[in-house]
């Protein structure tokens, strides 16, 4: 048999993103201060902003150590601090500063921010119950409402994939967002993918207004292991 005559194979091979498309880190924040009725966190903008707790430090420095061998084209981080705490670490090994994307930031509690919300799911109130019953964040006296989050979530990020199509950037932001952004792609339930651990990985691959998960919730550097570069 000539060699023409060979039957060609089709061989699985690793994933490669698209030409074009943009990869997006979705970090959350690590770990915040504890939420206490005789110390109330501050507000920014109506929502609070408490520091990152010892433990949320020094899972910064560890998400660090894992992305600091990646080429990275830009770092977003939210107009709270948690955030700009989390990415300084990274922030300061690669030579990057931070930008501040406002969409990206927490969803807006109402009545119950400032850390009330930790206590009434901690109480198990009835309003708790019912906002993981709905799935829906405005069932919360004042909340954002629920259409609106997912709007703003959205365009966020398409506009972030645009201004770095073809390349990779990283987005520290909060769990509800996180949430929001794998939920919306999959067309799974709101609240399917709370609640991401603090200083978790999750990828994202945008193309246009096509959007595909290729990681959730990694949190390998956190576990004391030997860290892998993510792909």
């Amino acid at each position: 048999m000539d060699e023409k005559d060979e039957p060609v194979e089709y061989r699985q091979t690793r994933y490669k993103a698209p030409d074009g498309a943009t990869e997006i880190l979705l970090i959350r924040h690590g770990a915040s201060a504890p939420a206490r009725a005789d110390r109330p966190f501050p507000h920014v903008d109506g929502q609070a902003d408490p520091d990152l707790a010892p433990e949320g430090r020094e899972q910064a420095d560890r998400v660090a150590d894992r992305l600091a061998d990646e080429k990275l084209d830009a770092l977003y981080v939210t107009p709270l601090r948690r955030t700009a705490q989390t990415a300084a670490p990274l922030a300061r090994r690669l030579g990057l500063e931070p930008r501040v994307e406002p969409g990206m930031r927490e969803v807006f509690l109402g009545e119950w921010e400032g850390g009330l919300f930790r206590k009434k799911v901690a109480d198990n109130d009835p309003l708790a119950q019912r906002m993981w019953a709905e799935e829906r964040w405005d069932v919360i006296p004042g909340a954002e409402g629920t259409e609106a989050f997912a709007a703003r979530v959205e365009e966020s990020l398409t506009r972030l994939a645009a201004a770095h199509a073809g390349g990779r950037i990283a987005v520290f932001t909060h769990g509800g967002v996180i949430a929001q952004a794998l939920a919306a792609t999959t067309g799974a339930r709101p609240f399917a993918f709370l609640a991401p651990d603090n200083a978790s990985i999750s990828l994202l691959v945008r193309i246009g207004d096509l959007s595909s998960i290729r990681g959730f919730n990694d949190v390998s550097h956190l576990d004391w292991s030997v860290p892998a570069p993510l792909t």
